[in-house]
């Protein structure tokens, strides 16, 4: 056998869920037995579950350390290993969707916390209702609260947006 294929392991499927991937480990040194990092990037290259989101666990046990080698974890060719993970990210191409339809449901509850604005303002009470007035002053005040958080979830998603167009405009150049 020779360097090369001595550093090379084929486990025979990663499963994720339902989904079962085939994934072949190089190290990234030639020489050297490949690591439990070198299957973490194959997987998230496969999967696109970013390597700090990954759990895998071969044989019921959590793989943790990851500048082992695979020797030295008893993993061999033809072995099974399971991901636990999530993707936790979109793909930059929905990104921008995501935030426009973010940014969309914010308007509609900024619309919805005025519209409660107006039916409590329209509250007719009389004077000597005075507990009645202050239960509506304070619910005046938590609306407002929450408005003011919307301005900023608000801003907030403008500013992502504006920097995924410059991102998007510096790599299309």
């Amino acid at each position: 056998m020779s360097a090369l294929e001595a550093c090379r392991y084929v486990p025979s499927q990663i499963t994720e869920g339902s989904e079962k991937h085939k994934l072949q480990v190089v190290a990234e040194e030639q020489h050297n037995d490949p690591t439990l990092q070198d299957v973490a990037l194959s997987v998230e290259k496969i999967t696109g579950v970013p390597l700090a989101s990954q759990k895998l666990i071969y044989k019921g046990k959590s793989l943790k350390q990851m500048e082992q080698t695979l020797t030295k974890l008893g993993i061999k060719n033809g072995c099974k290993i399971m991901l636990i993970g999530k993707k936790g990210f979109l793909s930059k191409s929905l990104q921008m969707e995501a935030l426009g339809k973010l940014d969309k449901r914010i308007k509609i509850t900024v619309e919805h916390f005025m519209k409660v604005l107006e039916q409590i303002d329209s509250m007719a009470l009389p004077e000597n209702f005075i507990d009645c007035r202050m239960k509506r002053k304070g619910l005046v005040k938590k609306v407002q609260g929450l408005l003011a958080r919307c301005d900023t979830v608000e801003g907030n998603i403008s500013q992502e947006m504006d920097k995924l167009q410059c991102k998007n405009l510096a790599l299309s150049n």
